[in-house]
Order: structure tokens, then sequence, then C-alpha cells
């Protein structure tokens, strides 16, 4: 089970978004990977205390967390929270920003956020992926609130300017030779307070809704291929821009088809007289049935190779082949009758006119001295 957010960074909950900063970059460069290479416990550590702040630092999360604790983002479908690369730059670099007045993006007017990546798991059926297809995707994901349209603030009124800030996001003060600006703490360097919050999404300005869109899957997509849909995740706070989605494929296994590479294997049982006698058999192929001929005397575990029958290189030009593999079928039962010819066909024979299997006594022999 996971724990409280709030618990993961040390924090209460009415922790201001100073004290939420700065219990993060404590623990964070205690627990970065890189200052404890190899170390898992740590880097777990790492990836619980990045998902807490994420969500807590984020004012409409934060009013979700809140209201609904670890439910509102239970994503579901494979969805998860994608924590990217943090290292120690970024984080001693927010840190001497902040304190100097010179981080990125920190003035209360310019405080728009990219919306976070969405993940999510697609199974498709080997055909699907060695043809391509189109899929309708349901994702759950944080939009605007329909009802105060993600101001915030209740219908009919409007977020008021900070009396601390006046609207800046950033109070200044002089220490020595230096101006200091320091996010406003009264408005968290919105620059605007919400008086009158939305009863719908808690002033979050957010809510979590299904999205539907339709994707289209490439063909020769195989298990692990990765699809980025540009500003298909979540809405951005502050009219920053919506994040990504990604859709991971998982293709399901083929009762009869096997892949390698872009080829296709299939494996044809055949009984003894067909092989012995020669044949024209059909295959199932991504294609539609093809004929083989199958000459007398072919031996079990012999390939036939059909030219572009495979799957097709994605992005790209050509298809591979459709390996075929025959292989003797052994009856399981036999009649008196049959086993009456067999035992007859075994005496004409003799064990000597078989070559291969007088090749391999052979060396059995010469292996034993």
């Amino acid at each position: 089970m996971k724990r409280d957010y709030y618990e993961v960074l040390g924090v209460d909950r009415q922790a201001s978004e100073d004290d939420l900063k700065k219990a993060y970059r404590k623990l964070a460069l205690r627990y970065h990977p890189d200052k404890n290479p190899g170390d898992k416990a740590a880097e777990e550590r790492f990836k619980e205390l990045s998902e807490a702040y994420q969500v807590l630092s984020d004012a409409g999360r934060r009013a979700q967390y809140d209201r609904f604790g670890h439910a509102a983002f239970e994503q579901g479908g494979g969805f998860g929270f994608d924590f990217g690369a943090t290292n120690l730059d970024d984080i001693l670099g927010d840190l001497f920003g902040d304190f100097f007045g010179t981080g990125r993006g920190r003035g209360g007017r310019s405080r728009a956020r990219r919306g976070q990546d969405l993940q999510y798991k697609l199974d498709i059926t080997f055909e699907e992926a060695a043809n391509g297809c189109e899929k309708t995707l349901s994702i759950p994901r944080l939009s605007a609130c329909s009802t105060c349209k993600g101001s915030g603030a209740k219908p009919g009124t409007q977020p008021k300017e900070c009396p601390q800030c006046r609207g800046a996001g950033q109070v200044r003060f002089q220490q020595g030779f230096f101006s200091i600006a320091k996010t406003c703490g009264h408005c968290n360097g919105q620059g605007t307070i919400i008086t009158t919050p939305c009863a719908e999404c808690s002033g979050g300005g957010v809510e979590r809704k299904t999205h539907t869109l339709s994707v289209k899957i490439p063909a020769g997509v195989d298990t692990g291929s990765r699809l980025k849909l540009r500003g298909e995740g979540e809405a951005g706070a502050s009219g920053g821009p919506a994040g990504d989605l990604y859709v991971l494929i998982q293709v399901a296994d083929h009762p009869i088809f096997v892949r390698e590479g872009n080829d296709v294997i299939c494996e044809v049982p055949m009984s003894f007289a067909q092989i012995a006698l020669g044949s024209e058999i059909e295959v199932p192929t991504l294609h539609g049935p093809a004929k083989v001929k199958v000459p007398a005397g072919t031996q079990s575990g012999h390939a036939f190779r059909l030219k572009g029958k495979g799957i097709a290189e994605v992005g790209g030009y050509g298809r591979g082949d459709q390996i075929v593999r025959v292989a003797v079928e052994t009856p399981r039962k036999l009649t008196p009758r049959q086993k009456e010819l067999l035992e007859e066909f075994a005496r004409i024979s003799g064990e000597e006119v078989h070559p291969l299997s007088k090749s391999f006594l052979e060396k059995v022999r010469s292996m034993l001295g």
C-alpha cells in the first residue's frame, strides 16, 4: 500500500509550496541515485519522493489528492507517472535560482507548466501487429474543469489579485547588496488567489475525464514498440501545454506462427507417406493460404521459404519471408493392417538402406571406439 504523500515528504497537510520544495530537495539530495550508485533501496525511496512531490507541487493535482487520496491517480490500463530524468544539477539549479530570483520560469505570471505525460499499454493480435490496424483508446486524464473552465473559481466569480505580491507571484526584499526574489507563499507564486473555489474541482481547476481517441498502429510493430502521441497527455497548468501520451505495444502469441525479426515461422505436420512420396500442401500465411510443393524424400525439419509473406518493416519498405518447416507426424494408433504393412516395409527395407541412419550409427561406433 502506498504511503501518504505528505508523510513521504515529512510535511503536514497545510505545508506551503516553499515547505514542499525544501523538504523534497533535502531528501532528494540524500537519496538521489547519483549519490547512491547500486543502492536499490535509495533508488526506490527517490522514486517515492519524486512521485509525492509531482503531485503535491501541482495545485490541481494536490487538490485532487486532498479530496480523493491515491484513488485520484489510479490509472488502470497501464497508466502511471513518468518521472523523467532528475539529476543533481536540476535540484541544485532550482535551489539557487529561487534564492537569487533567477530560477527558470519562477515568476508568477510565467508559471505555465507542461502537463503530465501518460502511458498506456495496448494489447493487439499477431495479425494486427503484422498488418497494422486502427484502435480506439479511452484515456482517463486530467482536463480543465468543465464547471469553472479551469479557473478554479466558482462560476460567476473570478480569482483576485494576490494582496501580498500584487500579482507578481514573487516578493522581493533587500539583503545586504542583493535584491532577493522569493516565491510568494500567500498565492504559491500564481499571482492570484481564489476566495470562492469551484465546488466541483475544489479550486484545482482540473478534473479527471475519460478522453476517447483513435490511434493508427503501423504494420510491423512488436512487443515493446512505443508510439508517442503529442499533446494527448494531461492538461498543463496555468496555460501550459498538454503532456504526451505513450502507447506501449503488447503483441499476443499466435497459435500457429512464431516471429523471428520480420520473418514468420510456421511448422507444418506431414505424414510419412506424404514426405516419402512427395505432395503439394496448402499452408496458412498472413496473406491467405499458399501452395507448397514438397519433393519426395524431403527430410523432417526441412524449411521452405515463401518470399514476401512475412511482416512489414516499420516505417520502411518490403516485408520479411515466411519459413515453412515440415515435420513428420507419427501416428499414435495403428490398425492391425497398418501395423502389418509397416512391419513388412521394415523387413523389405532393412536398416542398411537408410543412409542417414547408417551414417549416424557409423559415427556412434567411431566415437565409442
